[in-house]
């Protein structure tokens, strides 16, 4: 065979290749807006995604569970998807094209595969839609109004409603958190359309009306008056950090449950995926999503001690600068934070060793920690200097962890990197809260003491994390398959 023809055949397998991906992208459509149903592949968005990114996310699908799954193989299932009235869903279409391979001889059809490993959604729970107010609108409120209007599909779970803010609203102003919604120096342009109504003090959102609340205090706010409900606000001010401060929203009318976005006193400090199901939205109405920082190192500490036991460790984090530290040298009340961010490596502390022993009690005592600030807008990482109970080879280690991350409880919060070449900037855009690094895992010789690192999106990875929880608060979460 002449290498002509050997490349007509290759460009002829990429068109069909790539038209088998541009109907793909039509099935995930027609099911999110037609039948409330998001499929993801391996805990990755689906929903707006391109040929080329649909490609890669299969690429890497094949080498994480050494299987080849291909667009053919997904397209073929979202067929049978679309085929099915199943209720409302968060599907893994990806742990599906892999079950089917190594189900291959045993079912021919996939519609009757597809139906057989689906079907206890439909004895999955009804509920009602949850009105969702956001008191702040600083970055991680911003990243929580981008996703919660880009996947409102048919607003069958959580309904922005409300944007709570301080200060006088002119139309200057409306349009200026207008543009902030809109465009994003780290994360990009918002995948959808951002209007002003002064007159209604709203913003437009893809069509659909928030309002734009001035408020000084919470008590100010009547949310009944806007036609909101029993509603779920989350707090990203970072102004009330205690349950007594924070008790001031549940005050107001409208209002049924708060979520800070940052770690609370006096509250359950959660990390979804890890110690969620120990606190009862029937029974607790203040909840605190941690921080960006515990969410990371949590499930990657709670899969080590499960698997391994662990005496003590040491956590550094190699955090991004934040708006806490100063663009240019200037007067701040902490210690070095009052140096350039964009210049310095700045040592600081971290509350995270403590935290984290919140969300894992039998982690108490046993972690320090310490930070430093670098001169990246966003993109984070935790090392974890671990003495373990049980000795654990480097292959050990990775092969839990690449388990958890493929099924399990931490499905959504675990990422297993494999790249060599894995960068702080690659990780950014990433839902997954924790990116095990599995080239970078260290053991010692006698497999007591190992240094693992862990990548985390500390804004995006952190927002999908608190809608997690918010979901769950809200006791919005549909039927998911992973």
């Amino acid at each position: 065979m002449s290498i002509e023809h050997n490349y007509e055949k290759e460009l002829s397998f990429q068109t069909d290749r790539r038209r088998a991906t541009v109907e793909f992208i039509k099935n995930v459509s027609d099911l999110w807006f037609d039948k409330s149903t998001e499929l993801v592949m391996f805990r990755n968005q689906l929903i707006n995604r391109n040929v080329s990114e649909i490609l890669n996310l299969l690429e890497y699908s094949s080498k994480f569970v050494q299987k080849p799954i291909s667009i053919f193989d997904a397209l073929e299932i979202s067929r049978a998807i679309l085929k099915l009235e199943i209720p409302p869903s968060k599907l893994d279409i990806g742990k599906l094209s892999f079950e089917y391979h190594l189900d291959e001889g045993k079912s021919d059809n996939v519609l009757e595969f597809v139906k057989e490993r689906l079907k206890d959604a439909y004895s999955s729970d009804d509920f009602q839609p949850k009105d969702v107010v956001l008191y702040g609108f600083g970055r991680i409120g911003r990243l929580v109004a981008r996703e919660l209007m880009s996947k409102a599909g048919k607003g069958k779970q959580m309904r922005l409603r409300a944007i709570v803010t301080r200060g006088e609203l002119t139309p200057v102003i409306l349009e200026k958190r207008a543009a902030l919604l809109r465009n994003d120096s780290v994360h990009g342009d918002f995948s959808g359309v951002v209007q002003t109504d002064f007159e209604r003090s709203a913003l437009i959102i893809n069509g659909t009306t928030v309002y734009m609340i001035q408020a000084q205090q919470p008590e100010d706010i009547d949310y009944t008056k806007y036609g909101i409900n029993n509603s779920l606000v989350i707090d990203n001010t970072g102004a009330f950090r205690d349950k007594e401060a924070l008790q001031r929203h549940l005050n107001c009318k409208g209002v049924d449950k708060v979520l800070l976005t940052a770690p609370g006193k006096g509250i359950p400090n959660i990390v979804y995926g890890v110690n969620h199901k120990k606190s009862n939205p029937d029974e607790v109405s203040i909840f605190s999503a941690a921080s960006c920082t515990t969410n990371a190192i949590a499930p990657v500490l709670n899969v080590i001690e499960d698997s391994f036991g662990l005496e003590s460790g040491h956590l550094e984090t190699i955090h991004a600068y934040t708006n806490d530290q100063n663009l240019v040298d200037n007067m701040h009340k902490k210690y070095r934070r009052g140096r350039a961010a964009g210049l310095n490596m700045v040592i600081t502390e971290t509350g995270a060793g403590k935290a984290v022993s919140k969300v894992i009690p039998s982690l108490e005592s046993k972690l320090t920690s310490n930070a430093i600030r670098v001169p990246v807008p966003n993109g984070s990482l935790a090392i974890l200097n671990l003495r373990l109970e049980k000795p654990a080879s480097v292959e050990a280690i990775n092969s839990v962890m690449r388990k958890y991350a493929l099924e399990g409880n931490l499905v959504e919060q675990l990422k297993y990197a494999m790249s060599h070449e894995l960068v702080s900037s690659d990780i950014v855009g990433s839902p997954a809260p924790s990116i095990f690094d599995s080239k970078a895992t260290i053991s010692t010789e006698d497999g007591k003491n190992v240094v693992l690192y862990v990548w985390y999106d500390n804004e995006y990875g952190y927002s999908h994390q608190v809608i997690r929880l918010a979901k769950y608060v809200a006791k919005v979460r549909r039927y998911t398959y992973y």
